[in-house]
């Protein structure tokens, strides 16, 4: 395989890992790989081995060669050579080593986000590229900063924004080339603890789909309750929905969903940004293009859709453009 036509895509996130092998040009996958070794499960394995500090890289890279070899039985040659890009928590505490985050602003093209180089050795023959995360005064991400580069921002005065729906809901303002604030929004993470842990876990039923019944009319009145009372008294509607049958478990779920989306997406009436770009899971993607509807948003600034793995090789690739490995290979 040409190491010159070709890179491993390395998305390695905390709860899961995913491997491609994948053409520099048209970005096409060739094969991937993917398991549930996140960051957090890798790192309670390496707590449990006892190894030497110094040894942690290697421990962590020996899970990446372990998927290597299946992509080598896949395509049936060797990868030897072929440069890893990993984006995700590899970088961070819990990752194969620490890297500063990168104060904002950063460049929307990847040419100045904070990577280190691993060179190849005997046991790992692949030159790697460790993408850092960024942060701002209070905020933080990882990940994220490589799929904003993917989304190919158009260099404007005009405001635009990156969110990127997830556990950790990212709210990215991009100017002249730059993304210069930074917002996180916990919305994922509320939505599993009150769906699995709470009360109201008990009024809830996960399993269908938006277009499924009167799902998006129950997760649609969620989003516009949102802008009315508060979140917490909100969210105790979602029990009485079921006490007093007014909706089925399974609309109930869509409508708590409705309520978080929707209180997430509020800040954003008081500050029209002039596009959106929506990046992550098409499930995501869909929701939240609906509570933009809803709320307005989207009939007053144009909202772009990408899927998370477009976005991650387009800007894993960028970044790995303007890295020395790239500059050393041509």
């Amino acid at each position: 395989m040409n190491p010159a036509t070709t890179f491993l895509s390395c998305d390695w996130g905390t709860s899961s890992f995913r491997l491609r092998l994948v053409e520099r040009e048209g970005l096409k996958i060739l094969a991937e790989e993917s398991s549930k070794e996140g960051n957090a499960a890798t790192a309670e394995l390496w707590k449990q081995a006892g190894q030497p500090p110094e040894q942690r890289v290697g421990f962590y890279l020996a899970i990446v060669q372990g998927h290597l070899k299946k992509l080598e039985e896949a395509v049936k040659t060797s990868l030897d050579g072929v440069p890893v890009v990993i984006s995700g928590m590899a970088s961070s505490t819990i990752g194969m080593e620490e890297l500063p985050y990168k104060p904002l602003p950063f460049a929307t093209d990847g040419s100045d986000l904070s990577a280190k180089i691993m060179e190849p050795t005997a046991d790992f023959k692949h030159a790697t590229l460790l993408i850092s995360g960024v942060k701002s005064d209070d905020d933080v991400m990882r990940g994220e900063e490589t799929q904003l580069v993917g989304c190919q921002f158009e260099n404007t005065a005009e405001q635009q924004l990156f969110l990127h729906p997830g556990t950790h809901a990212k709210h990215v303002l991009v100017q002249h080339g730059q993304a210069v604030a930074l917002k996180t929004y916990m919305t994922g993470e509320f939505f599993s603890l009150l769906s699995k842990q709470a009360i109201l876990a008990a009024s809830v039923a996960e399993g269908g789909q938006l277009e499924e019944g009167a799902n998006r009319q129950w997760f649609e009145k969620g989003v516009q309750d949102s802008q009315q009372d508060n979140l917490l008294h909100n969210a105790f509607l979602v029990r009485t929905n079921d006490l007093l049958m007014k909706a089925s478990k399974p609309e109930n779920f869509f409508y708590l969903s409705g309520l978080l989306i929707g209180s997430e997406c509020h800040d954003l009436l008081g500050s029209l940004p002039a596009s959106i770009t929506l990046a992550g899971e098409p499930v995501l993607l869909a929701h939240y293009g609906a509570a933009l509807r809803v709320l307005g948003i989207a009939d007053k600034c144009p909202v772009t859709t990408k899927t998370a793995v477009e976005v991650t090789l387009h800007g894993q690739s960028a970044v790995l453009q303007h890295s020395r490995i790239n500059q050393q290979k041509a």
